[in-house]
């Protein structure tokens, strides 16, 4: 089997305006996310999905492949499924383009894990919320799921509700949904074919789609510690990381 990674990239945000370029420690945020994904064994080739030239032409300029797509998608989804319909591979790996750390070899689990399983059409990750604050960030998604690791449901909301006061900071307190979607790709083609859902709406999860549709999505658990670049002071989290990488 063959994979592809590709990473949905728009220039307009409502939170952040022109992410996608923000400078990280010397870097585009598109090209902290592209360089990860090359860095994973199992990606065969990686390409930025984006309907914004300016974006087109910084990933251009650092060496890397991009396509323009319709201003009109919905959805970071129905932009890389344009792309992918005209590609010839076995699984599409949808990299949120507002993960600048993610671990190339959480790419590579949860990759094989839909490679090795012919009945998982559909995987992603979890970790461990430690932080009430986090708990408490509508910006941090929130994720539970039953006993053999399929998600029951997504949430911006704190979930599940704690009925007990949690003190300290390294308790785990729920899980957080890591910014990594892994399909087969006959799936994702059927999944963009589908209406968004009305808890997709509500939420603004389009994972939902999914699961109110009767799908399942396999969740592989990490102790990764994702930072999504959602406002300007996750960029000073980014680079405070970056640095203890460093050191």
């Amino acid at each position: 089997m063959n994979s592809i990674a590709i990473i949905p990239s728009r220039y307009s945000s409502t939170r952040l305006e022109g992410k996608p370029l923000i400078d990280i420690a010397g870097k585009p945020l598109i090209q902290w996310v592209y360089e990860s994904a090359q860095k994973a064994q199992l990606i065969d080739r990686v390409i930025v999905a984006t309907d914004d030239r300016r974006i087109l032409e910084t990933v251009s300029h650092f060496g890397g492949r991009a396509e323009l797509t319709s201003t009109h998608h919905v959805s970071g989804t129905d932009r890389i499924a344009e792309v992918a319909g005209n590609l010839c591979c076995d699984i599409i790996v949808n990299l949120q383009g507002d993960e600048p750390l993610m671990e190339p070899q959480l790419i590579d689990e949860v990759v094989k894990l839909v490679m090795d399983n012919p009945g998982i059409y559909m995987a992603s990750a979890r970790s461990p919320i430690e932080k009430i604050e986090d708990m408490m960030n509508p910006n941090v998604v929130k994720v539970v799921s039953d006993s053999d690791g399929y998600a029951l449901y997504f949430s911006r909301s704190p979930i599940p509700y704690c009925s007990t006061r949690v003190e300290g900071r390294h308790t785990t307190i729920g899980f957080k949904h890591i910014g990594l979607y892994v399909y087969k790709k006959e799936f994702l083609m059927k999944f963009v074919t589908l209406d968004p859902s009305p808890l997709e709406k509500i939420e603004g999860l389009e994972q939902l789609r999914a699961l109110e549709n009767g799908y399942r999505i396999k969740l592989i658990y990490t102790e990764y510690d994702s930072i999504g670049v959602d406002v300007l002071e996750d960029v000073e989290q980014v680079i405070k990381k970056i640095e203890e990488l460093k050191t």
